[in-house]
């Protein structure tokens, strides 16, 4: 027996099964006892079909008798796939078997082959039940902080919103019954005469096969059996459509079918689809937007408004007609809506491009904090604290500065295009003729304007065609959709130059940089524009392989701003700021500096820079000699200085003496501090430790560097801020207070948060300095340069930038040498604060104390590099108060005499221990406190005499002498050259009438051994 044949006796077992026993649908059949039955169901159920309908009108006879003289019409190459290699004089011997009463004695026909491919397609039938109970997968539709839709979550095949079948308006449900299914209210879940119709259309109409599958089928079809297109599908789906058609209503039914269709543009079910279509709710559709939509089912992408707007325009057109024929519309609403405007919205704003990786933290929140299974198991409204503006910003300005990177160390590479769009120009080219030349092309802000005037406005008379290569561009489906470099396509090649065309329809030129030379036409790549004068130009940008991440925190409530995991998320779904530890370096001392300045230290108290031991914690292991990055040390330094310039000796001697008297106990306040902040759940009890190398969460150092901000509150991070579902709450945010961190009190903190803002004034983070008045923070660098950190505050916000390869593999990779947190990660932060400040959060100057704090706090001026503190002018130092006076600490780490011995002497040349810091040659912030001798006028005849400051005076705010410039020659002493040698003037000297030369004067230290002569 036919193979084919086999399959449609099957099929046609099914069909007569459940059209004249829906009850006793049998899915099991006996090959050697069931043979007679098998046979008086088929007769029985061709019966029914020749009493369904006329039969003269599909003139069955007739058709098999032409089919018979053109055999390859219908089962050659061009019939559908279900009919390839159907023997017709079979099926003509068969038809007449058992549809006209004959008994052919060479019958094809073969009980036991039916009954086994019957057997074995029913089997593990899908139950029908399981499709009543049904929970549809939705998408959760999740709102900014401005309560604005930023984005959605959903599963593969589940971006739908369900909606009640009550709340589809009548016109909608009569829409898609008219296109789909007219006897859908009659029929009990199959149609025969569709069947019927269908499989005899196939026959006198080869190509694409028509299934007649009616709106229960579909149901069954999308959410049970599958789509696939073979004879065992369609049994299956007869068979648990007529069990279903026995479950549930028809409206129910219905409701299962507008809510799991797939309608274009990425949406699932009848309000998706209305929204992202048309930007409103399934309620608000109109008839033409109602017929456009219910024209789609039969081929969402063959008839999509987007690619085909003539086709869509003549399927709407059907669907009208049909609901005119049904009497649901009359002919005057049918022709209207035939000449209106598909009235679609543009597709560009129909989804979102960034914040994936905050969803997905956001979806994570829903099932710890809300206790949902999942946001995808129905249609939640979720209500989010992110910043969209900001959001986007930080995801553009972490992918420029890791690409800045790659560019600047020379490790960019060209990998290839994102792909190629020439089959696709080829494919637009064959379909639609090419565009009328025209004058001009419109601005960029005209072209993003246009597609909103047009879904708004009535069209006008002919829009300009866009050429193939625009079209193939904004339907093209990058692999990095939330890049935020626009895609562009070459178009142009050769030595004229490289050329590119922009989204927008304008053609710029290209700088191609690492990707000289391997271009090809017709390349998808990532640029950025170069807006001037004349046309745009454009620079290439790469995928780079190193890996970042940034995070913006708000310091009162802990609600998080932005965030960005990676570089792209359809690259690493890996979200670097929660689910991922790395050492934070030198963004990890000021809890060592919290210890020591909450242990009472000032932080003018001086500390020497300078090589250091640290015995084994417990005489077990090895001792501890760190270093400083430069390698050197700048002798003693105040604890001020030490942070701002991050010296790593400095930490390591503040562990010694400088919060307890022993190292290990002062290590143990540094962990204590660190477990209270819950940077660590566990801290590592070795001396690195207070240099950064203890692995840590982002998302925590972003906690400890807000309550900085906040005194000593800790927030706690969270992105989700309340949950709801028809309305109804289902979770909200608890209002949580942030929780104070004890070991310290708010005095350690102020003066922590005011030594972080020198870092930024003119430290390690002095490319900040244009805003330093606003944000403080600390930089951080690994060993080896392995991660680059940033961590900084403003008075509402906390932002931290990482940088640096995943060692997934176990491989440590370096950034280079140089490539600092200063370097790499600070310009990322300082674009990120900039846009925070475009986007909402206020810019403010750095807060003062608050008045608890303010009453324990005493400022007062210090010479800035000694730490001396001064009568007037000089740096103003924040000290803390002990029982109403100032604690004076300066001294505690370094002996008076100690220093005093190492005090340099200009006329030594004795300037060893001079710092080699960013501002040496002048003050605090850098800035020179005289001029400096010019060379042109070396003796000063053009200087006017106001150019010169009072030195007596500043010596008052500078006794060690430190800040001179060391570049100008030392003074010599009245009546001495600058060697001391004696000096004779024209007019003799009026510090010096005697003959013989006076002793050079020297300073005297206290613990000079060697007898009262200067000189020896």
């Amino acid at each position: 027996m036919n193979a084919i044949l086999i399959k449609l006796f099957a099929t046609a077992l099914t069909l007569s099964q459940v059209t004249t026993r829906p009850d006793a649908v049998r899915t099991q059949f006996d090959a050697t006892k069931d043979g007679a039955e098998v046979v008086r169901i088929l007769r029985e159920g061709c019966a029914h079909m020749r009493k369904s309908f006329d039969i003269e009108d599909i003139n069955l006879d007739e058709l098999i008798s032409t089919a018979m003289e053109d055999p390859s019409a219908v089962a050659g190459d061009n019939a559908p796939k279900i009919l390839h290699g159907l023997d017709l004089t079979e099926l003509n011997t068969s038809y007449k078997q058992f549809c006209k009463g004959e008994n052919p004695a060479n019958s094809p026909f073969e009980a036991g082959a039916v009954i086994a491919f019957y057997n074995n397609a029913v089997k593990d039938l899908p139950s029908a039940e399981a499709l009543r109970d049904i929970k549809l997968a939705s998408a959760s539709v999740i709102l900014d902080a401005a309560g604005k839709p930023y984005s959605e979550t959903f599963e593969a095949h589940g971006r739908r919103l369900v909606v009640p079948i009550d709340q589809v308006p009548d016109l909608v449900q009569k829409a898609f019954v008219a296109a789909e299914d007219k006897r859908f209210y009659s029929h009990h879940g199959i149609d025969e005469r569709g069947v019927i119709r269908a499989f005899v259309g196939n026959l006198a109409s080869p190509g694409r096969p028509a299934g007649g599958s009616t709106i229960t089928q579909q149901v069954v079809k999308n959410l049970s059996v599958g789509d696939d297109v073979t004879y065992e599908r369609k049994i299956r789906e007869m068979i648990v459509a007529s069990r279903l058609e026995r479950l549930q209503t028809k409206p129910q039914i219905l409701g299962l079918y507008l809510n799991g269709i797939y309608l274009g543009r990425g949406a699932y079910g009848i309000e998706m689809a209305a929204r992202s279509w048309f930007g409103k709710s399934v309620g608000a559709l109109t008839l033409p937007e109602a017929a456009l939509l219910a024209g789609l089912p039969k081929g969402p992408n063959y008839y999509s408004p987007d690619k085909y707007p003539e086709r869509a325009r003549e399927r709407r057109a059907y669907v009208l007609s049909r609901m005119k024929e049904e009497g649901t519309i009359t002919e005057a609403q049918m022709n209207a809506a035939m000449a209106s405007d598909l009235g679609i919205k543009p597709p560009d704003a129909a989804r979102q491009d960034s914040g994936f990786y905050l969803v997905d933290h956001i979806a994570r929140e829903a099932r710890t904090f809300a206790g949902l299974d999942s946001l995808t198991s129905a249609s939640y409204t979720v209500r989010a604290t992110v910043n969209a503006g900001l959001q986007s910003a930080l995801e553009a300005a972490l992918q420029e500065g890791l690409s800045t990177y790659e560019r600047g160390t020379g490790r960019a590479r060209y990998e290839g295009p994102e792909l190629n769009l020439s089959e696709s120009i080829k494919r637009i080219e064959a379909a639609v003729p090419a565009p009328a030349p025209v004058a001009e092309i419109a601005s960029a802000s005209e072209t993003k304007k246009g597609p909103r005037k047009m879904a708004a406005a009535k069209e006008p008379a002919k829009p300009a065609v866009q050429p193939a290569w625009q079209r193939a561009l904004l339907s093209a489906r990058p692999q990095l959709y939330d890049v935020r470099w626009p895609l562009a396509v070459v178009l142009q090649t050769g030595k004229n130059g490289i050329r590119v065309g922009l989204p927008d329809g304008r053609v710029a030129s290209l700088e191609a940089g690492p990707a000289r030379g391997k271009l090809q036409l017709y390349d998808a790549v990532r640029v950025r524009l170069r807006e001037g004068k004349g046309s745009p130009r454009a620079d290439l940008r790469v995928r780079p392989t190193v890996q970042g991440a940034a995070i913006v925190l708000e310091n009162r409530t802990g609600k998080i701003l932005a965030m960005s995991g990676g570089f792209s998320y359809p690259l690493s779904q890996l979200n670097r700021v929660t689910q991922t530890v790395r050492q934070p370096g030198s963004t990890l001392k000021p809890l060592t500096y919290l210890a020591a300045l909450n242990a009472g230290l000032q932080p003018n108290t001086l500390v020497m820079d300078a090589p250091v031991t640290l015995p084994p914690i417990g005489g077990i292991g090895d001792s501890w000699s760190p270093k400083n990055y430069d390698g050197g040390g700048s002798g003693a330094t105040t604890m001020r200085r030490g942070l701002e310039f991050s010296k790593n000796l400095v930490t390591a001697r503040l562990l010694q003496g400088g919060i307890a008297p022993k190292a290990p106990d002062s290590l143990q306040r540094v962990c204590d501090i660190a477990l209270e902040a819950q940077l660590y759940a566990e801290c590592e009890r070795y001396y690195p430790f207070v240099l950064g190398a203890q692995p840590v969460r982002m998302i925590d150092l972003a906690s400890f560097y807000a309550a900085i901000a906040n005194e000593g509150a800790r927030p706690s991070p969270y992105a989700l801020e309340a949950v709801e579902r028809d309305g109804k709450p289902v979770y909200s945010h608890p209002d949580k207070a942030p929780v104070r961190i004890g070991s310290a009190d708010g005095v350690a903190f102020y003066q922590l948060k005011t030594m972080l803002q020198g870092v930024t004034q003119h430290g390690t983070a002095a490319a900040l300095s244009g805003i330093s008045a606003y944000v403080a923070g600390k930089t951080g660098t690994s060993e080896n340069e392995n991660d680059a950190w940033f961590a900084g505050f403003s008075n509402e916000i906390t932002v931290v930038v990482w940088v640096g390869y995943d060692n997934a593999d176990g491989v440590r990779r370096t950034l280079g040498r140089g490539q600092t947190g200063g370097h790499v990660s600070v310009p990322i932060a300082r674009a990120i604060f900039q846009a925070a400040w475009a986007n909402g959060v206020p810019r403010t100057a750095l807060a003062p104390p608050s008045p608890q704090t303010r009453a324990l706090i005493a400022d007062l001026p210090i010479e800035p590099r000694s730490g001396q503190r001064v009568s007037g002018g000089g740096f103003i130092e924040h000290f803390r108060l002990k029982d109403g006076r100032v604690a004076d600490t300066q001294y505690a780490m370094v002996p008076r005499e100690t220093l005093y011995a190492m005090r340099p002497d200009a006329e030594d040349g004795d300037y060893a221990n001079a710092e080699d810091g960013a501002d040496v040659a002048g003050d605090v912030f850098g800035n020179l406190t005289r001029p400096r001798r010019d060379g042109y006028d070396p003796y000063g005849q053009n200087r006017s005499a106001d150019s010169e400051p009072d030195r007596s005076a500043d010596r008052s705010a500078d006794p060690w002498g430190l800040r001179r410039d060391r570049r100008e020659e030392p003074q010599a002493w009245p009546g001495r050259d600058r060697y001391g040698q004696a000096n004779p003037v024209p007019f003799g000297s009026p510090f010096d009438d005697e003959a013989e030369p006076r002793p050079r004067q020297r300073r005297r230290d206290p613990d000079y051994l060697f007898g009262d002569d200067p000189r020896y």
